[in-house]
């Protein structure tokens, strides 16, 4: 995968996708909500996103992509919904640092939800 699709698929909730191309030593900080250091510790809390993506219906879009060498930011928004009622709406912007071997080694994650 390509840098690009990798932060693409991380950005919309397809984590698995992504985990072979996490840095052992990669942060993630979600702005407002909590770090997280370390492969596992950003494994464990994709697990649990994830299991709340599972219990939704979601609808991802993405609305720009801007690549520039070891970086790409990616923003959209989520639409959250359960039986047929909006349960949340988030816009987001995802900032990915890759090192030279292609993995994610830095995300910075600012969601914000409407109210």
């Amino acid at each position: 995968m390509t840098k690009i699709e990798i932060a693409k698929a991380f950005s919309i909730g397809e984590f698995k996708k992504t985990y072979e191309f996490i840095s052992d030593h990669a942060e993630w900080t979600v702005i407002e909500e909590g770090k997280f250091i370390g492969k596992q510790s950003i494994l464990d809390y994709c697990e649990q996103i994830g299991s709340y993506f599972n219990s939704v219906d979601t609808d991802f879009k993405t609305l720009n992509v801007v690549a520039d060498g070891c970086k790409v930011v990616i923003n959209g928004t989520a639409e959250f919904m359960r039986e047929n009622k909006r349960i949340s709406f988030v816009s987001a912007c995802d900032i990915y640092e890759f090192n030279e071997k292609n993995e994610i080694v830095n995300i910075t994650s600012y969601c914000i939800q409407s109210k």
